[in-house]
């Protein structure tokens, strides 16, 4: 067995077409010592039936009403009981059955606060159109739009005790805001994973419409105030201008 104990958290609602290839590629990892936690808003569909069939692989799964995602992400942080934690969306998968592994591996050795890696997006017959490779952290990078991709973001679950959860009054900008709070406002240490980890699917909660897009500028620019980011309307405009160089 190994020592570091990583809990995986996956949100979902009415995710029936997505989250059993999401759940294969969490108990198809080398990596033995994962907690994976399910919580499901209730879905109307057949997402909770499907999980049903792996429950002898899910440590801890609930199904019933919550906030939304970012509520259903902070019940579970309450009940993860590994040492380091991290996200993978109902619709997203780890890139490979070694991605988990590498990461306790890098927590292992590096001892830091946090670590982020790289993604891939995907379109939907499963070909790559976008590659997010994240580069080393400098402090102050978040001044000129920097912030590593949420779904590849692990740290201690000690982390969220000292400095809190995701916050609903940032709404689809919630892991935005946290990545900013902790690793530019409270210096968490941190560590970048030259890799890929993650291959996640388009169509997310703040990207799957015009409205959800012009919305999450506007939250973004709450975070970057509330934080206290040198000019935020030049940082936002760099944000959205980093995303270009993605598709190259």
């Amino acid at each position: 067995m190994h020592e570091l104990k990583i809990s995986i958290i996956t949100v979902c609602y009415n995710a029936e077409s997505t989250i059993e290839r999401c759940i294969q590629s969490v108990i198809n990892q080398y990596y033995s010592n994962i907690e994976y936690i399910i919580v499901d808003g209730a879905s109307s569909d057949a997402t909770f039936n499907i999980i049903n069939r792996y429950k002898g692989h899910i440590q801890l799964m609930v199904s019933e009403p919550d906030g939304g995602i970012y509520d259903a992400m902070n019940k579970g942080i309450a009940m993860a009981t590994g040492q380091v934690v991290g996200m993978l969306n109902a619709d997203d998968v780890f890139a490979d059955n070694g991605a988990v592994g590498a990461i306790a591996a890098a927590f292992e050795k590096k001892d830091n606060d946090i670590l982020y890696a790289d993604l891939n997006y995907l379109k939907q017959n499963g070909s790559i159109f976008r590659k997010w490779r994240s580069g080393y952290y400098k402090e102050g990078i978040f001044n000129k739009g920097w912030m590593p991709p949420h779904p590849t973001f692990y740290c201690k679950r000690s982390l969220y005790e000292l400095f809190g959860n995701y916050s609903p009054d940032f709404g689809t900008a919630a892991d935005y805001e946290l990545m900013l709070r902790f690793i530019h406002v409270k210096k968490a240490s941190v560590f970048y994973l030259e890799r890929v980890v993650v291959n996640m699917n388009t169509g997310g909660v703040s990207n799957n419409s015009y409205l959800g897009r012009i919305k999450v500028l506007f939250l973004d620019l709450k975070a970057m105030y509330k934080h206290g980011l040198k000019f935020p309307p030049i940082a936002l405009l760099y944000k959205r201008l980093s995303k270009i160089k993605q598709f190259f």
